[in-house]
């Protein structure tokens, strides 16, 4: 099993971007499909991004299609999510999760292990 542990989390104004990576430890990384998870306050967490195994199929929730990009290197054991054009709308606490021996499925329920989270608050 691995352990994930997120960054690049911050405050940043509308429009602008920020970049959250998340690091596996552990020997297994590629056995594991990865997901970004956010939730907000009062909110139930909901699907942001997924990424297959080998990193050649991608999915995104329509909320951040063309805006955000979800990237692997399984050499360094990490995912990447880059996000651009920032809405306060994005403002959550956002988690990346890893799904053993799956597909990249947007339902929470399907991931094994989680990182702790890493906030991410734009201003309008």
């Amino acid at each position: 099993q691995v352990e994930l542990v997120e960054s690049g989390g911050g405050l940043v104004q509308a429009g602008g971007s920020l970049r959250l990576s998340c690091v596996a430890r552990g020997a297994t990384f590629i056995r594991y499909a990865m997901g970004w998870f956010r939730q907000a306050p009062g909110k139930e967490r909901e699907f942001v991004a997924s990424i297959e195994k080998n990193g050649d199929s991608t999915r995104y929730a329509d909320s951040v299609k063309d805006r955000f990009t979800i990237s692997r290197d399984n050499a360094k054991n990490t995912v990447l999510l880059q996000m651009n054009s920032l809405k306060p709308g994005d403002t959550a606490v956002y988690s990346c999760a890893g799904e053993f021996e799956g597909s990249g499925r947007s339902r929470p329920v399907h991931y094994d292990v989680w990182g702790q989270g890493t906030q991410v608050t734009v201003s309008s």
